[in-house]
């Protein structure tokens, strides 16, 4: 603005609230307070919100029909114009995107527009719009999640029989099939889809008729509203309506618990596309390059995914900290509350969509997952269990086996390389046979039960994967 900071111009048109104000906000003050630059975001749902407030209006002979009508083309108008680039605004002339809406439909249809906001309050126009879009955000995201659940089973499918180690403490633990790895994801996948599931419903609760906090003496159909879009129920309680935002702390969690899980899965793709390990190679599409080493091939896309990982977590304690001390029913420090959620939502969606082309296209290396399964001792328990199937107690075969990985250990071998009679050297018990206990597909293989990594196993948590996906897939679509 030209103007310096406390000066008024008087050419500018008057604030919605302006009334009682002989003098408002200029300059970098009046910057400093405006949320347009943030909430013009939610320009979709604030026009529904309008339509569906003033075709309610209508019904309740509150404005006439004719009013209506003008109102309802007049920002079926101004939606095309936002569309298209034609219309945009400036925070010089409107604080936020309601008022920027609302003094736009004035200007095309006249006196209509001034009847729009009868019998509401921006604290309820304001809180609508956010749960609509906090609604919208969540099935997004909650695609972007069946999309990666979905290139997760694929990899289980195509790389069946894989056999990789399994890790406890990043130390080599026990032989698993990759599958069984892939499939650890794909229930995290599941589990971040009911939240945002949740995080939907929480926001689905219309808060339109509250007023600013007490409610108003016209005669509303509040239920009416909600049904129009799409909500699933009214608020109660009129203060609550306009000062609750926990459906917005309910989408921050879903996204930083989403976004810890891709996280972990990055973390993994990174030292799996290492040479130490060579488990995976990244495809060129998802990886980077050296500005200065010509051989360098570096999983930068997953690196950035497990750093974002701090916006999303700080994003939900930002806005947890700013509602501890706000007092019912609005504040002004519930403007903060979008920036924090957009940016969540860009984030874990960008991520989602990252991480599933890198799980898609990936190269796995399945001969050297099995070479690494041989080594690390990884078929030392079954080792036990053959002397426990003897007769041995599992304590005295616990050391009596790793005796032998000690031994093996100072030689430089793995178990699979030892002879029978290099057995008997620790116990009698051992017989022909154990050297069948020690092989790795056998080691995977005898893990049967519901929810191991066994070959059978794996196949039934397939199936059962399989229609939890398409369970997830047809709530979308409803």
């Amino acid at each position: 603005m030209a103007e310096h900071a406390g000066e008024h111009d008087s050419s500018k048109a008057a604030p919605l609230w302006g009334g009682r104000f002989s003098e408002v906000p200029t300059g970098e003050l009046e910057r400093f307070g405006a949320s347009l630059p943030v909430d013009q975001r939610l320009w979709r749902e604030d026009i529904a919100g309008s339509k569906a407030h003033a075709t309610m209006l209508a019904a309740q002979g509150i404005i006439s029909e004719e009013d209506r009508d003008a109102i309802v083309a007049g920002l079926d108008g101004i939606a095309r114009d936002i569309a298209s680039g034609g219309l945009t605004f400036d925070v010089e002339e409107s604080e936020d995107i309601h008022m920027a809406i609302e003094g736009e439909l004035t200007r095309r249809i006249g006196a209509a527009g001034g009847r729009l906001h009868t019998g509401r309050s921006r604290n309820d126009q304001v809180a609508l719009d956010f749960r609509l879009a906090c609604m919208r955000m969540s099935r997004e995201l909650e695609g972007a999640v069946a999309g990666l659940a979905q290139a997760l089973l694929g990899r289980a499918e195509s790389e069946f029989g894989v056999v990789m180690p399994g890790y406890t403490h990043l130390q080599p633990a026990q032989p698993v099939l990759f599958s069984h790895h892939m499939l650890a994801y794909f229930w995290m996948m599941m589990r971040d889809a009911c939240r945002l599931e949740q995080a939907h419903d929480a926001a689905s609760a219309s808060p339109l008729g509250a007023a600013a906090l007490a409610g108003t003496t016209y005669p509303l159909d509040r239920a009416a509203v909600a049904r129009d879009l799409g909500m699933g129920s009214v608020i109660p309680n009129s203060m609550d309506a306009v000062s609750d935002r926990d459906f917005a702390l309910d989408l921050l969690y879903a996204c930083a618990v989403c976004q810890v899980h891709l996280s972990r899965l990055c973390e993994e793709l990174v030292l799996w596309s290492s040479a130490e390990f060579g488990f995976v190679e990244m495809d060129d599409a998802h990886s980077t390059g050296s500005s200065i080493m010509p051989q360098k091939k570096n999983p930068d896309f997953a690196e950035l995914v497990r750093g974002k990982c701090g916006r999303s977590c700080g994003d939900l304690m930002s806005l947890l900290m700013t509602l501890k001390g706000t007092p019912l029913t609005y504040d002004k420090d519930l403007q903060e509350d979008k920036e924090g959620v957009l940016d969540a939502y860009d984030t874990l969606l960008g991520s989602l969509h990252a991480v599933t082309g890198m799980v898609a296209t990936m190269r796995v290396k399945g001969e050297r997952m099995r070479e690494a399964s041989h080594e690390g001792y990884m078929a030392a328990t079954d080792l036990a269990d053959y002397l426990v199937g003897k007769g041995m107690p599992f304590r005295e075969a616990h050391g009596v086996v790793g005796r032998i990985v000690a031994e093996c250990v100072e030689r430089g071998i793995t178990l699979q390389q030892l002879t029978v009679d290099e057995l008997r050297e620790h116990s009698e018990l051992f017989d022909e046979d154990a050297l069948a206990a020690i092989d790795i597909d056998a080691v995977v293989a005898r893990r049967t039960t519901y929810g191991g990594t066994g070959h059978d196993a794996v196949r039934r948590q397939l199936a059962e994967a399989k229609d939890a996906l398409a369970e997830l897939e047809g709530r979308l679509e409803a």
